[in-house]
């Protein structure tokens, strides 16, 4: 039963359940309270992960996180505050940080990347599209022995989950990558993952999106949600009301705010991450990064490289926090030592928020409470690489359809 779509939020997420939502025969409107300009979707790194599949809540996460917590420049922050959000996202994220999560995790986010990852590459054959999507894999370079041990250890269990992965020495490491000296023991080369120029897809999907008759209606934030009878009867902006059969929640780390609307309690807080850019660079990899002892994140995209990295949880604020910045830089230098990196400037540092669920996992459903409510969102850094899996998957759960991946561990409502 096609009917009309509202979707709240216009990143990723929305973009994607409105692009399958319109291919699935619904009138859909996008409300978003930005111009859409420059979403958390732009200024990410492009990755599209089948090697994620260890959740953030994971086992020594939360020892690890004790650590880093007292340095400003470190790769993991929790802000201090007396925020009780805060300390109730962070009670139930210690809650899940188990062995027995990690296990259970696996497998689900294993195959809600590849779904995604398969996605793509249609997308990236449709007339319109050319986002720059190149399957080189990932390199998880690592400098110290226990790192290593760590991540060849993971690498393993990936290739009996059946991923293309493969540990490599430094002088095979150093083959991949000629024109640069490189600072590390060695690397898992994860030939499973992929990459993508998001500045290019996003405003390729807009564009096609408006050209489908898919309605926009940006720069109002939502201001009320009118429940009745259990299901959402309007949504309230300074521009007017809308009315729609289903209305999808996508709204990346303000997703609580716009629940709570609708009398719909979901845990999340805000990651800050930052990114840079530089156009022209000297050196340039040919492979993807992650710097694992530094939680850096490197992709070439085009003649650029963009750096990016950190996770500062905390409530959504509009500061540049220059020492994490720092933390990026120092971290490429250490590995790199032939990128002779500086500290960008101010304008040139983008920032936004990604949208953490305590255990690691997003939330992709239907509310228990709302009955025509979908939620799609708190994918974390993996936000951009789930994109089309999530709006697929809502898709296919508001036409009845079976779902392409099980849903069970994507539960909105799991914590309450």
């Amino acid at each position: 039963m096609a009917g009309k779509a509202i979707i709240i939020g216009g990143g990723i997420m929305g973009l994607s359940a409105a692009y399958y939502l319109q291919q699935g025969g619904w009138n859909v409107t996008v409300i978003d309270k930005t111009d859409l300009a420059d979403s958390c979707s732009f200024g990410n790194l492009g990755m599209i992960v089948p090697s994620h599949f260890v959740p953030l809540a994971a086992p020594g996460m939360v020892s690890q996180g004790i650590k880093w917590m007292f340095n400003s420049r470190s790769p993991f922050y929790v802000k201090p505050s007396l925020s009780l959000d805060l300390i109730s996202w962070g009670l139930k994220f210690i809650k899940s940080a188990t062995p027995k999560h990690l296990e259970d995790s696996a497998i689900p986010l294993r195959d809600i990347n590849l779904f995604s990852k398969a996605l793509y590459e249609e997308l990236a054959a449709t007339p319109g599209f050319g986002f720059a999507m190149e399957k080189k894999g990932i390199l998880m370079y690592y400098k110290t022995e226990k790192v290593g041990e760590e991540e060849v250890h993971l690498a393993e269990k990936a290739q009996a989950m059946g991923l293309d992965v493969e540990a490599l020495d430094k002088a095979a490491l150093q083959a991949l990558e000629p024109e640069t000296k490189i600072n590390a023991l060695g690397a898992v080369h994860y030939r499973c993952d992929a990459h993508l120029y998001p500045n290019q897809l996003i405003p390729q999907l807009i564009a096609h999106l408006k050209a489908a008759g898919v309605v926009f209606k940006t720069g109002h934030a939502v201001e009320k949600i009118v429940t009745q009878g259990g299901k959402i009867k309007k949504v309230v902006t300074a521009a007017g009301e809308d009315e729609g059969d289903v209305v999808v929640m996508a709204g990346g780390s303000w997703l609580p705010q716009l629940t709570k609307m609708a009398g719909v309690s979901i845990p999340l807080m805000p990651g800050k991450g930052y990114s840079f850019t530089f156009e022209h660079p000297e050196q340039k990899l040919n492979v993807p990064a992650i710097l694992c002892e530094a939680r850096v994140a490197i992709t070439p995209m085009g003649g650029r490289m963009r750096y990016g990295g950190t996770m500062e949880i905390a409530p959504v604020n509009d500061k540049i926090n220059i020492k994490r910045v720092e933390g990026i830089v120092n971290g490429v230098r250490d590995f790199f030592p032939g990128i002779q990196l500086q500290v960008p400037a101010e304008k040139d540092i983008w920032y936004g928020f990604r949208p953490c669920t305590p255990d690691g996992l997003p939330y992709i459903g239907f509310s228990k409470k709302i009955s025509n409510l979908v939620i799609a969102g708190g994918h974390a850094m993996s936000g951009l690489s789930l994109g089309p899996a999530t709006g697929k998957l809502v898709e296919e759960l508001v036409n009845g359809k079976p779902a392409s991946v099980a849903l069970e561990p994507f539960s909105p409502e799991r914590f309450s």
